[in-house]
């Protein structure tokens, strides 16, 4: 089952904040500038932290992760938007 998470990250460093960006742009959507919405499954995660830990400089930078529930259910309930909603990738098709 896909869990959700909020993934946020502090870069020190420009290259590293790039390489950071392309690799979450594989699990995620960028949501904010240095955050992530991402719905992965269990596998998927400990590949994304072990990524992100091979990049990351773990004396100057910090990654934040934060799992808010099931993908489908509660996980779409616990986020709330002001502004600029959030926007599902599930979209209906209308074929004329």
């Amino acid at each position: 089952m896909r869990n959700r998470y909020i993934v946020s990250y502090d870069i020190a460093d420009g290259k590293r904040w790039r390489r950071v960006y392309k690799k979450m742009r594989g699990f995620g959507d960028p949501i904010q500038y240095s955050v992530f919405l991402c719905d992965l499954l269990p596998t998927e995660r400990i590949m994304m932290i072990e990524a992100l830990t091979e990049i990351i400089n773990h004396k100057e930078d910090r990654v934040l992760i934060v799992d808010v529930g099931p993908a489908k259910g509660t996980g779409e309930k616990r986020i709330k938007a002001i502004g600029k909603q959030l926007v599902d990738e599930e979209k209906i098709a209308i074929i004329v």
